[in-house]
C-alpha cells in the first residue's frame, strides 16, 4: 500500500486493486502542490468522504466527473453532491459498511460537524461527521478518523477493526491538538503507523506536527510525517 499526503486531510491511497482519494481538498488548499492534480486523478477508482466541510469535499465534484470515480460519503452528502451531477455513488451512514471491489469502508463516529453554507448565507446540514475504516484483501486496514477530538468509543473503533495505519487529525482548533491526538493513539489504539494530517494548510490551525511527535515520542507506534506530496508505503 503506498499512502500519499496531499496537505490538510487529503489522501491517496493506491493497492494493487484500487486507487482511492479520501478528502480531496485541493482547489482553495495552499499546502496541495497543483502538480500533482494528473498523477493522483489518473486511473482512479473511488473517492472517500469523511464529512460535508468544504475543506474535505474539495473538488470531488469535479473529479468524480472527470474520472467517473465512485463516491463514497454519508447519505446526505451523496444526495447533496447528487444534485450537482456526481452519479456514481454508494450512500452509507454511521455503523454501516460498504463492500467495494477490492475493499470495504464502514463509516464509525467522528465528534465534529459537517455542513456547507450557500451563497445566500444559508448552512445546510450534510450529515454526520464520519471517521472510514478500509478493510483491504490483503493491505493493512487503514482508518482515516476524519475531523474529530478524542472520544473513549475509539475504544470499540480498535476492537472491532483492529486497524494498523492511522491518519489522525492534529492541527487544534477544529480537531483536536497534537498532544491529545497522542493520547488518543496510546490509548486506544495499536497503530503500527500513525500519519499525522489537518495541519500546516492554514495560519489557525498548528503549523507542524512537532506536539504529536513529542506526544508519542515513548509509543511504540512508527510516527511517519512526509512533505507534502511524500508517500509512505507500509
Amino acid at each position: 500500500m503506498k499512502i500519499k499526503w496531499l496537505g490538510h486531510s487529503a489522501f491517496h491511497v493506491e493497492t494493487a486493486a484500487s486507487k482511492i482519494l479520501i478528502d480531496p481538498f485541493f482547489t482553495g488548499n495552499p499546502a496541495f502542490l497543483d502538480s500533482e492534480r494528473r498523477e493522483v486523478t489518473s486511473g482512479l477508482t473511488h473517492i472517500l468522504l469523511t464529512h460535508g466541510h468544504g475543506d474535505h469535499v474539495g473538488d470531488t465534484v469535479a473529479i468524480a466527473k472527470e474520472t467517473g470515480a465512485v463516491v463514497v460519503a454519508n447519505f446526505d452528502l451523496c444526495m447533496w453532491l447528487g444534485r450537482q451531477g456526481v452519479s456514481a455513488m454508494e450512500p452509507g451512514n454511521t455503523g454501516g459498511t460498504i463492500h467495494l471491489p477490492g475493499f470495504s469502508a464502514t463509516f464509525v463516529n467522528a465528534l465534529h460537524s459537517s455542513a456547507q453554507i450557500t451563497e445566500d448565507g444559508v448552512s445546510h446540514s450534510l450529515g454526520s461527521a464520519n471517521g472510514l475504516v478500509l478493510h483491504f484483501e490483503d493491505e493493512p486496514t487503514l482508518y482515516h478518523m476524519g475531523d474529530t477530538d478524542i472520544f473513549s468509543d475509539m475504544a470499540l473503533i480498535e476492537e472491532l477493526h483492529q486497524p494498523e495505519i492511522g491518519l489522525v487529525p492534529i492541527g487544534d482548533r477544529f480537531t483536536m491538538g497534537g498532544a491529545v491526538a497522542a493520547l488518543a493513539c496510546q490509548r486506544y489504539f495499536k497503530f503500527s503507523t500513525a500519519i499525522p494530517c489537518h495541519y500546516g494548510s492554514f495560519p489557525i490551525i498548528d503549523q507542524t506536527p512537532e506536539n504529536f511527535i513529542v506526544g508519542m515520542d515513548s509509543a511504540s507506534t512508527k510516527v511517519a510525517t512526509p512533505a507534502v506530496g511524500g508517500v509512505v508505503t507500509v
